[in-house]
């Protein structure tokens, strides 16, 4: 791994000319030449249109080869990428292009048909993701450029284009290299200033625990890559690595994805628990729950048999190929993980947020402790601000180079994020064990206190509601002094086996209490007609409902 971040995309670029990089699930396909030619025409746009290091050229759209290749010659151009999640609605993508000051807008067609270009008045061109089209642009010199922009490239380089003509510049580790706009589950968008050490420090991170991945491999992106967990380890990471990034391109619903993981048997799955937890509670719950299966888990010998079926099984779902599969994102259910390290599935579970881009804590699954979500990672630090680490739950602090630089244009949330001898508070709250394992109880603004100052961490109680196959989702509010679950049931599932919502409700009530303290228990469970709203990495927008 290459000291620079920049050097290391230039080197990959040269060290996999002819291998594949980037390809369209069904479409078209791109190898690392490709992407070094498409990257320096772009290059020639940049020059032409004017912009210079450090001006902010934003993105939008679905996952797709060309908002690799885009970003990718954004990067090495000394641009600050202004990567936007193609689900936001269109007010705050109007925001994010002017609060981020960009002079460059690239967007899908889908995205592009439902903005107003008069409301981004600083943007001096706007381009079509989908072909590089020129939309609209101040300069009319710019139509002419890109009409003439393979003539162009031909004149810089009147001989073949090849590994010798890549040369990147130099960046200063310190400096801005990228402004995410977050969308969390407690309000609204905040642009996270990301400097070159920061992506660089993960993409080592990276080097070292996922050394296994190698060229020529297969992955597929399904997390959206304008989020820094798909971005870092979906794609940035493949890039310097070699490998061949199969994006989906559309919807990636569960037929959608173990159609192409069948296909194209992946190296390696960088998931969110929402994936696997369906997995489980549609294809292997109701085996496990039979009669006959609960009597033969508990008969020595062969329950090892059946587990170690249900796991070749489930690895065959995976496409029977992966290292492992990296659960991040969201908390995953205690109950289902449990199930998944006893058949020895082969996943463990990573935690980081954007403001780390993103990688905080993780482990291998060979060393995964249960219910963990694993060590520091390279060059980090982590601490509970707590008397006791071990034992009393306190909020999360992490400092290293994955560190923000801070929120754009927000010294006073800035401030707010770090402490006064310069740790950054994530909200999050948790325990470390003695070998440095970190457990997480739930987020410091979701947290509710009980009757007698008792700490009660909703997702705690929403991982033993949805551990039934009635529930889809749940989320646990206080409502007056009373502890409320709001759950999204699995109508068709109960229609199927007669059941009536409210009866059912009410009876997992009761089971639900049997396992709680007193002071946490329900007083209700109130039925939602309808699936929460969810940011991209599939967490509940929490403060929507409270």
């Amino acid at each position: 791994m290459d000291k620079s971040l920049i050097k290391s995309i230039e080197n990959s670029l040269k060290q996999h000319w002819d291998l594949p990089a980037l390809s369209d699930y069904k479409g078209s396909v791109f190898h690392y030449k490709d992407l070094a030619v498409n990257i320096a025409k772009i290059h020639i746009l940049f020059e032409q249109i004017g912009v210079e290091q450090g001006d902010r050229v934003a993105i939008c759209g679905k996952n797709s080869a060309n908002w690799g290749i885009v970003y990718l010659a954004t990067l090495t151009y000394g641009l600050v990428a202004v990567p936007i999640l193609n689900e936001f609605k269109q007010d705050n993508i109007h925001n994010i292009i002017n609060h981020s000051e960009s002079r460059i807008f690239i967007a899908s067609a889908s995205v592009w048909e439902n903005l107003n270009s008069e409301l981004m008045p600083n943007v001096d061109t706007f381009i079509m993701l989908n072909d590089f089209s020129i939309i609209r642009s101040k300069q009319h010199k710019v139509f002419e450029v890109r009409e003439t922009l393979n003539k162009l490239f031909g004149k810089k380089y009147p001989k073949d284009f090849g590994p010798e003509n890549i040369s990147y510049f130099e960046e200063n580790p310190e400096d801005l290299c990228m402004i995410n706009y977050t969308s969390g589950t407690t309000g609204f968008s905040k642009g996270v200033m990301l400097p070159y050490r920061c992506l660089h420090n993960n993409m080592v991170f990276a080097y070292e625990v996922l050394s296994e991945l190698k060229a020529g491999d297969t992955i597929v992106s399904m997390l959206p890559t304008a989020h820094m967990y798909g971005f870092s380890f979906e794609f940035l990471y493949e890039m310097i690595r070699g490998v061949n990034v199969h994006f989906l391109t559309k919807t990636p619903s569960p037929n959608v994805i173990l159609e192409a993981f069948a296909a194209l048997r992946p190296r390696m799955i960088v998931t969110v628990p929402l994936i696997l937890e369906k997995i489980y509670k549609k294809t292997l719950l109701p085996k496990i729950s039979k009669p006959l299966m609960r009597t033969l888990l508990h008969v020595p010998v062969v329950d090892k048999q059946i587990l170690n079926k249900i796991n070749k099984a489930l690895c065959k779902v995976f496409g029977d190929n992966f290292i492992e599969v990296i659960i991040g994102g969201a908390a995953f259910n205690p109950e289902i993980e449990l199930f998944f390290k006893r058949i020895g599935f082969r996943y463990t579970v990573g935690y980081g947020m954007t403001e780390c881009g993103p990688i905080i804590t993780y482990e291998g699954w060979k060393n995964h402790k249960l219910y963990s979500c694993g060590r520091k990672a390279t060059n980090m630090e982590i601490r509970v601000d707590s008397p006791d680490p071990q034992n009393v739950v306190g909020e999360v602090h992490c400092k290293g180079p994955n560190v923000m630089l801070g929120y754009y244009k927000n010294e006073e949330a800035t401030q707010a994020q770090f402490t006064d001898d310069g740790w950054m508070k994530t909200g999050d709250l948790g325990v470390i064990d003695r070998d440095g394992f970190l457990f997480l109880k739930g987020r410091n603004k979701s947290m509710i206190l009980g009757p007698s100052g008792q700490n009660i961490y909703p997702e705690e109680i929403e991982s033993k509601i949805n551990t039934s196959p009635y529930v889809l989702e749940s989320l646990v509010v206080e409502q007056g002094e009373r502890i409320v679950a709001l759950v999204y049931p699995d109508f068709e599932l109960m229609k199927e086996d007669q059941k009536d919502p409210e009866t059912t409700m009410k009876e997992l009530m009761t089971l639900v209490n049997t396992e709680l303290p007193v002071y946490s228990q329900l007083s209700t469970i109130k039925i939602h007609p309808e699936e929460f709203e969810k940011t991209p990495k599939r967490s509940i927008k929490r403060f929507m409902y409270q």
